[in-house]
């Protein structure tokens, strides 16, 4: 019997009490439901909350067999991503946002499709045809803005660097994160797609239906700088020639 491919799904959290059981509760459900052909296991990542968040992961985590705790001491979801992907014995890993305001149903579709397609990236998009969102006009012309950005300066073809909803295969876990990706906080999605692309790796775009968390934790201004700052770095890094498959 052929062994099933092990899939991490990480949320990253911060101070996330009052949607952290519900949501835990939906996902794991939905997967035991829809992801029978693949072993799967669920890390929630704490990004030093100060609030219960901790307790709450950790009721969960006894509370079902596939839910497992890390701790972080320092916020950054790019921090929280990079410690729980290479700690996990995975052959995917990925992430998805505690909101799940990404539709449910795009996940099996993803993960399915990285393995029909060849794919080592696989990343929800909210601007490419056949997506549907719901979201304000700020958001919207601030995210279209930013990934037009990417593509002036990289000439990229992925359609969407910030959507909450991303897979990777072991190989790009070991040849771009672990080498490559910097950044701790927001822009580490960017810096993986990015560098990821211009090194050869196949991404999958999933055009997913989405709804923004009114509740979110992103501070729009600051979150801006640090991705022009981080979008200038990987610039100048692939001008340096710094990076390479198999360093």
């Amino acid at each position: 019997m052929k062994k099933k491919l092990k899939v991490n799904i990480t949320i990253p959290v911060y101070n996330e009490e009052k949607i952290l059981e519900q949501s835990i509760d939906n996902l794991n459900n939905f997967l035991t439901l829809n992801f029978t052909d693949f072993e799967w296991e669920i890390v929630i990542a704490d990004n030093a909350s100060i609030d219960k968040t901790l307790t709450v992961a950790k009721q969960l985590q006894d509370k079902y067999e596939k839910v497992k705790v890390i701790h972080l001491d320092e916020k950054g979801r790019g921090r929280a991503l990079k410690k729980t992907w290479l700690a996990s014995d995975a052959d995917i890993v990925s992430y998805m946002d505690v909101d799940l305001s990404t539709n449910l149903n795009h996940f099996p579709e993803m993960i399915r499709g990285m393995q029909k397609n060849g794919c080592d990236i696989g990343t929800g998009s909210r601007l490419m045809k056949g997506s549907r969102t719901k979201r304000s006009f700020k958001r919207e012309f601030i995210s279209r803005s930013y990934n037009m950005m990417i593509k002036v300066l990289f000439f990229t073809k992925f359609s969407d660097a910030q959507c909450g909803f991303k897979a990777v295969t072991r190989k790009v876990v070991d040849s771009i994160i672990k080498p490559y990706v910097e950044d701790t906080g927001w822009f580490f999605d960017s810096e993986l797609l990015i560098i990821g692309e211009k090194l050869g790796f196949k991404i999958l775009d999933v055009p997913v239906e989405w709804i923004e968390d009114l509740d979110t934790r992103v501070k729009i201004i600051k979150t801006a700088t640090d991705d022009i700052k981080g979008l200038l770095r990987v610039k100048k890094n692939f001008l340096k020639g710094i990076y390479k498959i198999g360093k």
